[in-house]
């Protein structure tokens, strides 16, 4: 979330070092699944068959499958398309969309939203938005010394609209933060981050498809965010505060007092369902983040900066979900993040600033066939 923090961020560490499947006959029939579309593969990158550049241009991110399989909702911000900061659009897979062409947008407009996701029958996605508490985008805090922070807004709730734009519900109504939620698989539950006063805290909850029956699901001190079910909807994956000293706590607490948080230091967390079982699966150091399961529900793939001093680039790699055999995915000198399979586990939707013209810092989304015989092999 917050593409025009990450773009400046990404710039800051360059400058200062620091039901309906997607089967074979669609992708024949569609233009963008050309044969030999790998061009921007690199030679490291094995579990790739082949992958296809969906967006050209803007800040693209956080794209999410149908349970169809057959379209993909996301957040954007271009300056070509008048949209200053991220709102909700939608995507056919049989179209690329650019800067001249710009995909149908089914947020309000207004006010700034982030984390899309569709509902089961595909007909309705859910996103958060600020628009309640004013037209204009929020405002983007200051970052003194060139820290990396994520405004936590107050503003958004979570809203339901249909692929039309229009707002048919609106499930949270909490004078706090509400956002990053996201559907199990299962299509019985939300999960999604929330500031509330009574624990004065950044925690995961659970709630119905209507808003009801609403549980906290974590209580640890901290951010957790960004999270997802596992293919079955017995567990949630997600990125969260890892303190190891009474000074970072207290940062973190001074920050978030401040509608803050600044999320360089995070790891990657599991937690059953109905929020037993509690368990961190990542002890990298640097920022882990959007971690989402793997077909199976053995492995996490998530995105990580621990591997450079610089603090870029962010790549891809894949866990098991008891913390052994780390493999790094994805290669390069560019910023790959936000990975999701789709249900039929034949592919993988991810965000990349690969294949930028020069001077430019996109952020397109791409989708790769993905090879699970070849990943077998492997193991």
């Amino acid at each position: 979330m917050y593409f025009k923090e990450i773009v400046f961020f990404l710039s800051f560490v360059l400058l200062f070092g620091s039901c309906q499947e997607v089967g074979e006959k669609q992708v024949d029939e569609s233009p963008i699944w050309v044969p030999n579309a790998n061009k921007h593969i690199d030679e490291n990158e094995k579990y790739f068959k082949s992958l296809h550049q969906m967006t050209f241009g803007g800040s693209n991110a956080e794209a999410y499958f149908s349970f169809a399989d057959d379209r993909l909702v996301f957040q954007a911000s271009n300056d070509a398309w008048d949209v200053e900061c991220d709102q909700i659009f939608l995507m056919d897979l049989t179209e690329t969309y650019s800067n001249e062409h710009m995909p149908p947008r089914i947020s309000t407009g207004l006010g700034r939203t982030t984390c899309s996701y569709f509902l089961p029958g595909d007909s309705l996605i859910l996103y958060s938005s600020t628009h309640l508490g004013g037209d204009p985008c929020p405002p983007t805090p200051e970052r003194g010394g060139g820290q990396y922070i994520w405004p936590i807004y107050r503003t958004f709730d979570i809203f339901i609209a249909d692929l039309e734009g229009n707002v048919v519900n609106q499930l949270t109504d909490n004078p706090g933060y509400d956002a990053e939620a996201t559907v199990s698989p299962k299509g019985d539950k939300i999960v999604f981050t929330s500031f509330r006063e009574d624990t004065r805290d950044l925690n995961l909850y659970t709630m119905d498809l209507d808003g009801g029956n609403l549980k906290q699901i974590t209580h640890e001190r901290g951010y957790q965010g960004g999270a997802f079910f596992s293919p079955d909807g017995s567990q949630i994956v997600f990125r969260g505060s890892a303190f190891t000293t009474d000074e970072e706590v207290e940062h973190y607490k001074d920050m978030l007092g401040q509608d803050l948080v600044q999320p360089t230091k995070m790891e990657i967390f599991v937690v059953d369902a109905d929020g037993s079982n509690l368990r961190q699966v990542t002890d990298l150091g640097a920022a882990n983040w959007a971690p989402f399961f793997h077909p199976s529900g053995d492995k996490i793939i998530f995105s990580s900066n621990h591997h450079t001093e610089r603090g870029h680039p962010f790549n891809l790699f894949m866990i098991n979900v008891d913390g052994t055999g780390l493999e790094q995915i994805t290669f390069g000198e560019t910023f790959e993040s936000f990975p999701m399979f789709s249900n039929n586990g034949d592919y993988l939707v991810f965000s990349s600033s690969r294949n930028n013209e020069e001077g430019t810092r996109d952020i397109n989304v791409f989708i790769a066939q993905w090879d699970h015989e070849r990943e077998t092999r492997e193991d």
